[in-house]
């Protein structure tokens, strides 16, 4: 069934998201599908997800067809590509993954039943992007539909726009004007008379402008009408704190009866905006910080196949955390993201998808004009956008520059951006063009400072240096560049809320490490004039099939899960960005418990935008303490057992409070039979999700505990096979020889974890040289296990027994009869390695 949109006397507009039917091409039997849907649900399951052709079919019954009238398809975007057949005949082959087509299909259509076939694509070699930190989602993954207009029609073939561009003139504070461009398309024999009426109404449907003009139609053509309608006194001027929205109604109106024929509405924002090298952004007249994130559409387990709804809910989630900003990474998207931007007053970062290369592809650079063109043209008319962008990181797979492929790779790169930067200032001069660069100068060097504003994606202190590299690139570019207006374009650490550490590292996906790299950058960008703000990565953690790392699939380095709920240090920026509110967050969502020594104190982490901050553990206060960049940390000896948390601050005498639980347990007892489990060679904490378990952060041996006697440590982020404890064999001891517990006498059962990783397969460039052992080979570990005196694996070796980068759990019974489980590994080829361990007393 068709289910109604918008019916008016002149246009109707119907969904065609139900009845489909699916195949792959090799496939005899069609599979009932609705729309959104992408075939790509095994991108969640693994890295070579399917790239290649999709087939959707629909039986359109179409019994009432007026000859006086035009019918289209419009789909909201196809990945990578859409081949559309009407009853057999081709209707148009469209190349671009994200951007809207509309094609007329009166042509094809007849009375009754009509045959829809689309053959989707997703791996076309001249669609951008062919490498990307995302997964390339096949399907009809937004709505599509079906329109019906007389034959005299605002144009919707002018690539899938709705023929009508609204420009803001000569905006102020005290006025503001406004040129309608529309596009009119006669489908008659005979040329018609109408009158083109524009009608400007504020909010409340007032009208405040107006303007008419007659027009005649010749047959079988397209008129270009521009309109400039009477300025407008002490305009509503749009903005974050006041996102005012005007409608500007269109009506072709027949100059005879004086009936509409056709009409559109369209948003009508007033604003003017800046860049200045040393200044920043400014929003009419304003100085405003850029306070943004970066935006993926990827919702498990639908992949990009969202409904409208879920679309607005993430705008809705960034304003509440105070985004006055959202870069739309790394492709144009849904039109119900730009009406919610709109409506809620977050300015817009969209671009087009060409990452990381240009290839030497015939038909390539055609289609990146075409993306852009289509992008800009259906959604010029928010008032939202203000900055369009074309380019990410799109020197990160080209050759050195000593290289013979270089000239020919330079010359292909630099010639598309100018290539893009003329067609967008031709399109709209009115808004800013941007590129998106990683943290080499060589952008600069080569021809690519072109745009108006430079996104810089900088990860000092996570793929490599150290935090402080942050703002000492950042300055050492402005001096260099004092006049180029910057963004910092993406920045951010992944975390895994299984991974908690009290020491920190880079790299080590630690909730805790994710909190330290986001509480340094975030107030460099905001206390900095020159930097016109920042686009955090990402507000999700989503799916990209390639990666590995700590969780396979996905990118973590969201603020917010896949499911849409907030990770702890979304509220530090919460913190940071609203000043309207009272905000107190407990950060212990997040890590629910802890294991420690009696006497050991845990640190529970307060982010508030309050002056300071009183915590209250099971009813006592534990004092009062100042926030200093929007938290304040207690150091608090927990009794074990689960404890109330309440957390109060004051705000202009507005009082919030925040409650929450943590579990702390005593490090397991091994005379009571309790499992002692080390993650060994790691400085975290791992808690499985599969059993419960915590593993403990390794350490060197001391007496009457635990640890190494010798060994370096090493880690990998090549995906570990055969476990979903990933992380637990992803750090591990190399040449350890000796390992002991100090326990009770007694028989054990003892649990060793491996992996040979001298053959990873790990070669992702997101990595940027962070995996030491990426690409290489080394010799087969082979070791024997001697384990409290006595020889129980004489010859044992991970890789022959399930292969490299495979899990394996080695369980043993062993007698401690000398109050210490002494694991001694005595090295037969290659180096002896152990990743994890446990001990139970039976």
């Amino acid at each position: 069934m068709l289910s109604v949109l918008n019916i008016s006397a002149q246009k109707i507009i119907k969904s065609l998201n139900d009845g489909w039917s699916f195949r792959y091409p090799d496939d005899t039997k069609w599979t009932s599908v609705n729309l959104p849907h992408t075939y790509n649900e095994d991108a969640y399951r693994t890295k070579d997800y399917y790239k290649g052709k999709g087939e959707y079919f629909l039986n359109l019954k179409m019994p009432d067809i007026d000859k006086s009238r035009r019918y289209f398809i419009k789909f909201d975007a196809v990945n990578k590509s859409a081949l559309l057949c009407v009853n057999d005949s081709v209707a148009i082959d469209h190349a671009g993954g994200y951007s809207a087509f509309c094609q007329d299909i009166t042509p094809y259509i007849k009375n009754d039943d009509n045959k829809i076939f689309v053959t989707v694509d997703n791996s076309r070699r001249d669609v951008p992007p062919l490498s990307a930190d995302f997964t390339f989602w096949g399907g009809i993954y937004r709505d599509v539909w079906l329109i019906s207009t007389p034959l005299q029609h605002f144009d919707l073939c002018d690539n899938a726009s709705s023929g009508i561009y609204v420009t803001p003139l000569n905006v102020s504070e005290n006025s503001a004007g406004l040129k309608v461009k529309s596009r009119i398309k006669n489908d008659d024999k005979i040329s018609t008379d109408v009158r083109l009426v524009m009608t400007l109404n504020d909010k409340s449907g007032k009208e405040v402008s107006s303007k008419t003009k007659n027009i005649k139609l010749e047959p079988n053509r397209i008129a270009v009408i521009e309109t400039d309608l009477p300025e407008i006194q002490n305009p509503n001027l749009w903005s974050p704190e006041n996102p005012y929205l005007y409608s500007l109604t269109a009506k072709i109106i027949d100059s005879k009866s004086g009936k509409t024929i056709d009409s559109s509405t369209i948003p009508a924002g007033f604003r003017w905006f800046s860049f200045d090298g040393d200044k920043g952004f400014k929003l009419n007249g304003r100085h405003y910080k850029l306070r943004g994130i970066n935006r993926h559409q990827d919702l498990s387990p639908v992949g990009v196949s969202l409904d409208d709804e879920a679309h607005r809910r993430d705008i809705r989630l960034l304003k509440d955390l105070g985004c006055n900003f959202v870069r739309l990474a790394h492709y144009q998207q849904d039109d119900a993201i730009l009406d919610e931007c709109d409506r809620l007053g977050l300015i817009v970062w969209e671009e087009i998808p060409v990452v990381n290369m240009v290839p030497d592809e015939n038909g390539f650079d055609d289609v990146c004009e075409t993306n852009l063109v289509e992008m800009i043209r259906q959604h010029y008319n928010h008032p939202s956008v203000m900055i369009w962008g074309y380019m990410n990181e799109i020197l990160l797979r080209a050759p050195s520059d000593k290289s013979n492929e270089w000239d020919a790779a330079k010359t292909r790169i630099t010639n598309l951006a100018n290539r893009l930067e003329k067609k967008l200032k031709e399109e709209d001069p009115n808004r800013a063009s941007v590129m998106a660069f990683h943290g080499t100068n060589r952008y600069n060097t080569v021809g690519l400072d072109i745009t108006d504003v430079q996104g810089w994606n900088l990860y000092q202190g996570w793929y490599g240096g150290d935090l402080s590299g942050f703002e000492r690139y950042l300055e050492n570019q402005h001096s260099r560049y004092p006049h180029r207006s910057l963004i910092v374009s993406e920045w951010g650490a992944g975390s895994d809320r299984r991974l908690h550490s009290n020491l920190p590292e880079p790299f080590d996906f630690s909730i805790e490490y994710q909190q330290k790299y986001i509480e340094h950058y975030l107030p460099y960008i905001e206390q900095n004039d020159y930097i016109s703000g920042g686009a955090y990565w990402n507000f999700i953690d989503f799916n990209v099939a390639e990666r590995q790392e700590s969780m396979p699939r996905v990118n973590n380095k969201g603020l917010f899960y896949n499911n849409r709920k907030p990770k702890d240090v979304a509220y530090y920026f919460k913190s940071m960005w609203r000043d309207d509110i009272p905000v107190v967050h407990l950060a212990v969502n997040d890590r629910e418990s802890v294991v420690c020594d009696d006497d050991s104190l845990t640190a529970i982490k307060i982010y508030s935008n309050c002056p300071d901050v009183e915590l209250y553990v099971n009813g006592i206060s534990h004092g009062v303490k100042p926030t200093v960049n929007c938290h304040a940390i207690f150091n608090v000896n927990l009794p074990e057992g689960q404890s109330k948390l309440l957390a109060k601050g004051n705000m202009r005498d507005v009082t919030e409070t925040d409650v929450a639980t943590v579990n702390r347990s005593k490090l397991p007892d091994l005379s009571a039979g309790e499992t002692f489990a080390i993650n060994v060679g790691s400085n975290c904490d791992f808690t499985s999700e599969i059993n419960g378990q915590t593993w403990l952060t390794d350490r060197p041996y001391e007496s009457g505990k635990w640890g190494y006697l010798n060994g370096k440590k090493r880690s990998t982020t090549s995906e570990i096979f055969n476990t979903l404890d990933g992380p637990l064999y992803q750090t591990m001891m190399e040449d350890i020889t000796d390992y002991r517990i100090d326990a009770p006498v007694g028989r054990y059962e003892v649990e060793l974890l491996f992996t040979d990783i001298n053959q990873s397969g790990n070669n992702s460039p997101y990595l940027l040289g962070h995996d030491s052992n990426s690409g290489k080979t080394g010799d087969i570990i082979r070791m024997s296990i001697e384990i409290c005196d006595k020889i129980v694996d004489p010859d044992f070796s991970p890789s022959e027994l399930s292969g490299f980068q495979h899990a394996v759990r080695k369980k043993y019974i062993v007698e401690n009869t000398t109050g210490s489980i002494h694991i001694h590994l005595i090295p037969l080829t290659g180096k002896t390695t152990l990743s994890a361990l446990t001990a139970r007393k039976l």
